[in-house]
């Protein structure tokens, strides 16, 4: 019998429609959560809970409902929350099975609710989109067309539109009219499917960009399905200052901020953000919405990198407490306003901080989630590892719970993938050792995972100082590929729009999945959202 209080669908649904705050957390793995999930749930995989929670739910006394599909993951979970300070955990009733035999709509893929508003948008505003087809002539024809690709530069850098640019989410409404300074010039936004393009392409209408503007109709997805070539490796990116007038950033700023104050932004300053941030009756996250290379160059104290893109693109992972409250930062009035116009319309209680500037910029470096203090494990270091294997492997496992990705790419010879959450059904499989060695890329993760291994076997277990990546710094080999899986890869979904080498009928299902969006959230009817 669970010693935590169960929620039902009822009640869950209650509380997404009168705007309290909830968390709705689905622990099992990225694949699984993929497959079928309510609209808000919130992917926060149970083997990596000590390292995401307390960025992601920053409020100790946020009402958190966790579900599983019936693993026991859930109440492992709710267990190991509470021990992290939170106090107000329940399970939802049923679990996944309890939610749909309840009526509640289910949905598949990643960061649904973005990619759902994106539809929503579409068919409430009729965005402008060419084909692939139509665009590939203009660009061949020597038409005066730009092309703007809106995702991360790293998804850029994998496959683009030929002679694109990398401008990612945010930075198009702060940068395309120095990019297509003349009025006649056609703009064109693209990403990998849809969300992005839409978003994108309508926040340049929005704002008033006096040239032509169309999305690439379903991205990179359509381009490869007209058979058109891609390119790939490409570095072409916006520059920073380059070209951008002072009259250029008033009339952006301008737009941007009458689109923040239409959608019901609202202001504030630095010193009120941070004391919300202190209040425990409230939840409250801070994101810097400029690029990551000007967040680490200098930004704002308590603000966590969030590009303005990708925080409307991903918005459930970066802000998982429906109900809770954002507040954004630039230092030029743009990237934040244009951001908040579209959280606000997804529903989201969005504050922009009011005339902040560069001198508001007073820390340097990346962001470093708050994390749990881990029970201590013995350490070892690369050196003394690798002389554990060659004095004799047979006696030493090692075993990496580092992303799948990550252990693909290089990893300890000999060592063992494993996810966390799968220790006590996946070590059985392995050959017996005398010691366990625990890594991953840096051995954050590794250091809550000893524990766990150390209760599962009863045997010594030690922990890689500075894993994966400090054995390969001291210039020890390293193997590749997916040999030596003891678990599935089910820590990832692999979505159809990502790689090079996507099934025509995958994406062609990805697509007919978008199209299908608006429906569902009619039928989920929780959404909230709203365009102007």
């Amino acid at each position: 019998m669970s010693t935590f209080p169960q929620r039902t669908f009822e009640d869950v649904r209650e509380a997404l429609l009168s705007k309290r705050e909830i968390a709705l957390v689905d622990v099992r793995e990225e694949d699984p959560h993929a497959q079928s999930h309510p609209l808000f749930a919130a992917n926060l995989p149970f083997s990596k809970l000590e390292l995401e929670a307390y960025a992601r739910l920053p409020r100790r006394s946020v009402p958190i409902v966790v579900l599983d599909a019936g693993e026991g993951l859930a109440e492992r979970a709710a267990q190991r929350l509470a021990q992290l300070g939170y106090a107000n955990v329940a399970l939802l009733d049923g679990g996944l099975e309890g939610w749909t035999r309840a009526g509640g709509e289910v949905f598949r893929d990643v960061n649904v609710p973005s990619k759902a508003f994106g539809e929503f948008v579409e068919a409430k505003l009729h965005t402008p989109a060419l084909s692939a087809e139509t665009v590939e002539a203009l660009l061949e024809s020597g038409e005066d067309v730009v092309v703007l690709d809106a995702r991360r530069f790293d998804e850029y850098r994998t496959m683009n539109i030929p002679g694109s640019i990398s401008v990612p989410g945010a930075e198009l409404a702060l940068r395309a009219r120095a990019l297509a300074p003349n009025p006649a010039t056609r703009v064109i936004v693209n990403c990998a499917g849809r969300t992005r393009s839409i978003i994108g392409t309508q926040s340049l209408v929005n704002a008033g960009l006096p040239n032509p503007v169309a999305a690439l109709r379903n991205g990179t997805i359509g381009w490869t399905l007209a058979g058109q070539a891609l390119e790939h490796g490409s570095a072409r990116t916006f520059e920073p200052a380059a070209g951008r007038s002072a009259e250029d950033l008033r009339q952006s700023r301008a737009a941007a901020r009458a689109l923040a104050d239409r959608a019901g932004v609202t202001r504030t300053t630095l010193a009120h953000a941070a004391r919300w941030a202190e209040d425990e009756s409230r939840t409250t996250y801070r994101f810097d919405v400029r690029t990551p290379a000007e967040y680490e160059r200098a930004h704002a104290p308590g603000f966590r990198s969030a590009p303005g893109g990708q925080l409307v693109q991903e918005t459930e992972m970066f802000a998982p407490v429906r109900g809770a409250r954002v507040v954004l930062f630039d230092d030029d009035g743009v990237r934040a306003n244009m951001t908040a116009s579209w959280l606000a319309k997804m529903n989201i209680d969005t504050v922009v901080i009011d005339g902040a500037t560069g001198a508001d910029a007073s820390e340097s470096g990346a962001w470093r989630g708050p994390a749990p203090v881990p029970a201590d494990s013995p350490t070892v270091t690369p050196a003394e590892l690798a002389a554990l294997l060659d004095d004799d492997k047979s006696e030493t496992l090692v075993l990496d719970v580092t992303a799948s990705a990550n252990y693909v790419k290089a990893h300890v010879p000999g060592a063992w993938w494993i996810i966390r959450s799968r220790l006590a059904n996946d070590l059985r499989a392995l050959p017996e050792a005398k010691r366990y060695v625990i890594t991953c890329a840096s051995s954050a993760l590794a250091r809550f995972a000893a524990p766990d291994v150390a209760a599962l076997t009863g045997k010594p277990v030690h922990v890689l100082e500075g894993g994966t990546s400090a054995w390969i710094a001291a210039g020890l080999p390293a193997e590749d590929g997916d040999t030596r899986l003891a678990s599935p890869r089910i820590d990832r979904y692999r979505r159809p729009y990502e790689g090079t080498d996507n099934a025509r009928e995958a994406m062609n299902a990805y697509l007919e999945w978008e199209y299908g969006l608006v429906a569902q959230l009619e039928r989920d009817g929780t959404h909230g959202f709203f365009v102007i």
